[in-house]
């Protein structure tokens, strides 16, 4: 993310401290695909790039980034197959991670 223009770092940084503070930013999404509103997506323009970060609030304690991208295609609206497994792999990260914290 540290390599996104400086307006998008912004965008994305509010919206995830909405999240933090247990709201939802408006340009905040349910990410399709996941069952529900726990993944959420803020898809944030910049002269003509999109820039996506996907997080997961579904874990009442903690809110896990699970990607930041730049959409490269220009072909519709769905984020390309490879970024959606790096997400679900993410998201199994953070829910084994959760898990274990919660046993602590």
């Amino acid at each position: 993310m540290r390599e996104f223009p400086r307006e998008i770092r912004r965008e994305i940084g509010f919206a995830l401290h909405f999240a933090q503070a247990g709201d939802k930013h408006p340009s905040a999404k349910p990410l399709r695909g996941f069952g529900g509103a726990g993944i959420l997506e803020v898809v944030a323009d910049f002269r003509g790039d999109a820039f996506r970060a996907v997080y997961a609030v579904r874990f009442a304690d903690a809110v896990h980034v699970l990607h930041v991208f730049q959409k490269k295609s220009k072909k519709g609206i769905v984020a390309p197959k490879r970024e959606m497994a790096l997400i679900r792999e993410r998201l199994k990260w953070a829910e084994d991670d959760h898990r274990a914290a919660s046993r602590r």
